[in-house]
């Protein structure tokens, strides 16, 4: 190695830095097959060979971390952290020369060089950058070129200045009987053995009735954790329950035990782990630390990389800006702007031990919307959100789930128990969009639809009693009410009549859209509908288009079979007449119901209630 040939490098193996926290990895490639290579590093000329850690280039091949999980998301630890620089080392096995860059961008992705370093021979480098430049946005990351002969970049480490020890680090994994995926989970956990190293315990809260621990899988990576995994079984008491369970356990002691709730159905990166501690590690002041979430079925779109509610419209996953990104190919480019976020959902986001101290644990809500009810609590409590670039999992893709289901009854309820609990809490705007939600559910012939959002209105009506029991009766009831619907249930395609296809008109404009809803709504009172049968596809099933009809077959969200939906005078009379009289009771009894929620609100968060459902 010849320091001599170096610009802004310095030869100092990171092994041999004290008072250094290592805040992320260079990767090449990730655990499974379904992770394109190029999300960790691209090779833009000549031939290389690659492993998770290691790069070989052979003689004039170049390649960078420009990537999705390549950089290092510099202007979040500028806007976050107290952190003033990042080094990062580089082991080089070589017997000739070869270039390494550091290279920063801004919030327009213009590229400029950190540092450069040309080395000889074998040994470990190093480049730093300060962070002081990339408030609004920009990363850093590194480029390679082999010059005469093939060499291998391995060991790659950013580093940053220890302020602090490395607080304990858990993770509680949800799961109900998805005992496969959940086991697939915990040993993509423990084939890294420095996520293994890093953490202080492993909860698997196991509610359902196919337990993970007889998968042969689950028992055989348990020896990597020894006695810091522990399985818990308890009643179902969905993924609020779950994912509380590990923090309860975790708070139990009373130290700084940060706690990572993780998914048990995502395609885990383990280095995500690992970075999500080491930012929360560094935060100036304790934050909620998210990773982002890539489509499991698109691997390589992210789903977005920062959200906010409206709680007038119960809307989660809405834009926070005009420079946010949805249902982005991070293989075509990687956001460079800096985003803030209101809440991360729970697929794998880390939970400070201040949160809780402060804000106590979550609400026994069963599912639906405990993470963003949790992300806004904390906010209010100067506890802020943050979606960490580059900290990332896999998450089956949230619009193959059909929205006619039992779980809209826990988005509805949840979603109006959260805006019960804001400052901003605006009834008179819920009984408007409500109903026109409601409305255009019945116009679609979606009545067992309606009718779970007429339940979940009264199931919030009902006050902090619904909460109780934390959800089992309310999942019994739905399910069992919604059996009496018959366009809730799935049927095979392959058995359904020949029916013509219906395509769907452009949507109407919205100044338009509540005059062409009372127009269905008119048109269905004096049943001047299309006969049909027709088929719709899954994408055209707008209420606008399926309201044209007396007989359709939808296309389910999962691709899996269609929903035959027919128009019911009786159903949709029921349906009709229901929405007003909740509506008007909702209109005047909201504001008490919020206020009741308010009041209970302590005693529904505590440990001693989150003890007495666990006793059950």
């Amino acid at each position: 190695m010849d320091p001599e040939k170096s610009s802004g490098a310095r030869p100092v193996s990171l092994e041999e830095a004290p008072g250094r926290l290592v805040a992320q990895r260079t990767l090449f490639a990730g655990t499974s097959p379904v992770a394109n290579e190029e999300l960790y590093a691209v090779v833009e000329k000549g031939g290389s060979t690659r492993d998770r850690f290691a790069l070989s280039l052979h003689a004039g091949a170049k390649a960078h971390t420009n990537t999705f999980f390549g950089r290092f998301p510099a202007s979040y630890w500028q806007r976050w952290t107290a952190v003033t620089e990042v080094t990062v080392s580089v082991r080089v096995l070589a017997t000739t020369s070869c270039r390494v860059l550091l290279v920063a961008s801004d919030i327009g992705g213009h590229r400029r060089i950190v540092a450069a370093t040309t080395a000889e021979g074998e040994g470990t480098i190093t480049l730093g950058s300060t962070l002081d430049q990339f408030l609004d946005g920009g990363a850093l990351w590194l480029e390679f070129e082999a010059l005469d002969a093939e060499v291998t970049f391995d060991r790659i480490e950013w580093s940053v200045e220890a302020t602090a020890a490395p607080r304990p680090l858990a993770i509680a994994i949800c799961t109900f009987n998805r005992a496969d995926d959940c086991a697939n989970t915990v040993a993509a956990l423990a084939s890294d053995t420095r996520v293994v190293e890093r953490l202080s315990a492993v909860y698997v809260v196991d509610q359902g009735t196919d337990p993970v621990e007889e998968r042969a899988l689950f028992r055989s990576v348990v020896p990597a954790f020894g006695d810091r995994l522990h399985y818990v079984r308890q009643p179902n008491l969905g993924g609020a329950g779950g994912f509380t369970r590990g923090l309860f356990e975790a708070s139990a002691s009373g130290d700084d035990t940060d706690v990572i709730l993780m998914d048990d159905d995502i395609l885990c990166e383990p280095e995500a782990v690992l970075r999500l501690g080491a930012f929360a590690n560094c935060t100036s002041a304790p934050a909620l630390v998210g990773a982002e979430m890539l489509f499991l079925y698109s691997p390589n779109y992210l789903l977005a990389n920062a959200e906010r509610v409206d709680l007038t419209n119960l809307r989660r996953g809405l834009a926070t800006d005009k420079f946010s990104a949805h249902s982005h190919n991070v293989l075509k480019s990687v956001p460079e702007r800096r985003v803030d976020t209101q809440y991360n959902g729970w697929w794998s986001c880390l939970i400070p031990a201040e949160a809780v101290r402060r804000v106590a644990l979550p609400l026994p809500v069963f599912f639906q919307w405990d993470d963003v009810e949790y992300g806004l609590r904390c906010g209010r409590a100067g506890i802020p959100t943050v979606t960490l670039p580059g900290a990332a999992v896999w998450h089956a893709d949230f619009y193959w789930k059909d929205v006619d289901g039992f779980a809209h009854y826990f988005s509805t309820r949840n979603g109006l128990v959260t805006a019960a609990l804001d400052p901003g809490f605006a009834p008179s705007a819920l009984v408007k969009n409500l109903s026109r939600d409601i409305t255009r559910s019945i116009v679609s012939l979606q009545y067992g639809l309606a009718h779970t959002q007429l339940r979940a209105i009264e199931g919030f009506l009902d006050g902090p009693a619904g909460l109780a029991d934390g959800g089992q009766e309310a999942l019994a009831t739905v399910n069992s009410e919604r059996k009496r619907f018959p366009e809730t249930v799935t049927q095979r395609a392959s058995a359904l009549p020949v029916v013509p296809i219906r395509r769907a008109d452009p949507p109407p404009k919205p100044a338009f859209e509540d005059a062409v809803l009372a127009k269905r709504v008119v048109t269905q009172a004096r049943e001047r509908l299309e006969p049909g049968p027709v088929s719709v596809s899954f994408e055209d099933a707008q209420w606008w288009h399926v309201g044209r009809f007396a007989h359709v077959f939808v296309t389910d969200a999962s691709q899996s079979g269609v929903r035959e939906r027919k128009f019911d005078r009786d159903l949709a009379a029921e349906m009709t007449g229901r929405l007003l009289g909740v509506m008007k009771r909702f209109r005047a009894e909201a504001p008490a119901v919020a206020e009741a929620f308010r009041r209970e609100f302590p005693q529904l968060t505590s440990r001693e209630n989150w003890a007495r459902l666990y006793e059950k």
